[in-house]
């Protein structure tokens, strides 16, 4: 280790981090990825770090040599930059590389030697900092949960996403644009994905294997790094390599393989095991409503196959979200395809009574549309509530047939006239007319039914458009949506299945299949879904006891940004007689 003259350092503390300065900080890894290539010519790492404040900050640091760059091998790690540039990015605080930009790493392992890891010949490091290191070690063991990230294949379960320390005994060219590797290297391999996979023998039955994947791209810090000798966690595995009987243990297992059944068992495993997929035959909780031509494809297929495509499949229903149903509704605009949570009845409440607490102005009285009726409450400072009767050829119409405006009404207060008359549309006083409130209330109330307008699509027009469907006596939402300028919004219901048939496991939406009006409105709907539920995904059991589905599904593409996503929904799929 060579070091340089002493020079007196100063380190900022991430909470006092400004845009605009170049600063040298302390901090430990929360998350970093591996160096990788960027699009142009240098490499380029991405490192969270955190300390003693418990502030966060992301670096996006860059070099043309990759060995210039933290040598980070594991979250937890302790690292030192000195002229670490801050700029401001999207309101986010954030730090990039500077000229002369250098950083020093450091094991977190309280007792263990504080030896940098650098690839620069020429550092400082003081007794200052060696105390700093101590610090962040020290306040590390208390605050931070070691990562869980970090596992030894035997505690590897299927469809996980983990990070192993290995040595390299043997490696294969595929398409040649591979990584230089030599065997005998230790290497840490960073968010390894596990499959279930299954495979065919002609002397045996259908087997289920755990594969090993390390996808493409940097996502989710994916990547490989060689480890040094004088790593750690190297020598750990050096010392249980070391004490292994390889040999032995290679050939006991090879027996166990010739002689013992290859199916997991259900306690083994979260999935459904392929013996339990060969042995029960029970019939299918749903019902196939079309396509009885498709052949069933089993799930480890489907994840390989391109989009779109509809597949047949039998699995069970390993869990699904949301919970509560209630949680399932949402509304979703046809137009500019948002989607949003339905407005909580406490937060409707607050935006009728601010608009309830002004008074109604008398003279948007009688007109040509509506006849008005003014009535005084009786809590304290008498609140004044103007009701609109809407007109017919100029009479007023039974009350099952009669829409009215409201003004100045509470939530309750409105409840009680949606269930009298045929609609509601709760207004304010305009300079020249009555106005529809903000579209956070609803534009229409028809029973238990409460009917929204999209903010962003709506262009509202003249309460007196009205006009057009008096005639009819039409007060149909869509009609009455259309006149007064609004995108009605529609409630979906959307729920995420967990499906797994032994061979594989996806997620599925389960969406616009049911009338999410209903969800909301019907309390009896809503608990005869929570028995279907727990009758698919029985609490307290294990999966192979679960009643197999007989589903639809069909693939599809989804645009999140620059990247796409493989979605599955269900459909032409109903819940058998007996069930319901």
């Amino acid at each position: 280790m060579s070091l340089i003259p002493a020079t007196h350092y100063i380190y900022t503390p991430l909470n006092q981090l400004k845009g605009g300065t170049i600063v040298n900080v302390y901090g430990v890894v929360k998350f970093f990825k591996p160096p990788y290539l960027s699009k142009g010519t240098d490499y380029c790492s991405v490192v969270t770090i955190v300390d003693q404040t418990n502030v966060k900050l992301t670096c996006l640091l860059f070099s043309g040599n990759y060995e210039a760059l933290p040598k980070i091998y594991k979250i937890g790690d302790i690292v030192r930059f000195h002229r670490l540039k801050i700029q401001e990015y999207k309101k986010e605080t954030q730090g990039i590389t500077s000229s002369g930009f250098a950083s020093l790493t450091f094991e977190v392992t309280l007792g263990a030697p504080v030896i940098p890891r650098t690839s620069s010949k020429y550092f400082n490091f003081s007794t200052k900092d060696h105390k700093m290191v101590e610090a962040l070690r020290v306040w590390a063991s208390s605050h931070l949960s070691p990562s869980s990230a970090l596992l030894k294949l035997c505690d590897v379960q299927p469809m996980q996403y983990f990070d192993l320390t290995c040595q390299l005994l043997g490696k294969a060219e595929v398409d040649g644009a591979s990584f230089l590797l030599k065997i005998g290297s230790f290497l840490r391999i960073y968010s390894l994905h596990t499959k279930l996979q299954s495979v065919h023998s002609e002397s045996q039955a259908t087997l289920l294997c755990l594969e090993f994947h390390l996808h493409g791209g940097t996502s989710y810090g994916r990547g490989i790094t060689v480890l040094p000798e004088s790593n750690s966690d190297v020598d750990q595995l050096k010392k249980a390599l070391e004490s292994a009987d390889l040999t032995s243990q290679h050939s006991d297992r090879f027996c166990q393989s010739e002689h013992e059944d290859s199916f997991p068992t259900p306690s083994s495993s979260g999935s459904v095991s392929l013996y339990e997929v060969e042995r029960c035959q029970q019939l299918s909780a749903t019902i196939l409503t079309d396509h009885q031509y498709l052949e069933k494809t089993p799930l480890c297929a489907i994840l390989k196959q391109k989009t779109p495509k509809q597949y047949r499949i039998r699995a069970k229903l390993r869990s699904y979200k949301p919970k509560s149903l209630y949680q399932s509704v949402k509304l979703h605009c046809p137009k500019c395809h948002s989607l949003q949570e339905v407005p909580q009845e406490g937060n409707l409440d607050i935006i009728l009574k601010e608009n309830a607490t002004k008074t109604p102005d008398t003279k948007l009285h009688n007109t040509l549309l509506y006849d008005l009726k003014i009535w005084t409450t009786e809590e304290q400072g008498g609140r004044k509530v103007a009701v609109h009767f809407v007109k017919h050829n100029g009479i007023l119409p039974l009350s099952n047939e009669c829409l009215i405006l409201i003004e100045g009404g509470t939530l309750s207060e409105i409840y009680k006239l949606a269930n009298k008359f045929h609609s509601v549309i709760p207004v304010k006083s305009g300079q020249e007319d009555l106005e529809l409130l903000d579209l956070s209330a609803p534009f229409l109330i028809q029973g238990k039914i409460l009917h929204y307008g999209c903010k962003q699509c709506s262009s509202l027009r003249s309460i007196q458009n009205l006009n057009s469907l008096v005639d009819k006596i039409s007060w149909i939402p869509s009609s009455v949506a259309e006149v007064l300028g609004i995108v009605p919004l529609q409630y979906v219901f959307v729920m995420t299945f967990t499906l797994d048939d032994g061979t594989g496991v996806l997620e599925a939406y389960l969406m616009d299949t049911i009338p999410a009006s209903e969800i909301l409105a019907d309390d009896d709907f809503q608990r005869s879904m929570e028995m279907i539920m727990d009758m698919f995904c029985p609490p307290g059991r294990k999966i192979d006891a679960y009643p197999w589905l007989e589903c639809f599904l069909k693939s599809y593409n989804v645009t999140n940004g620059t990247e796409q996503q493989v979605c599955y929904q269900i459909f032409d799929t109903t819940v058998g007689e007996d069930v319901i």
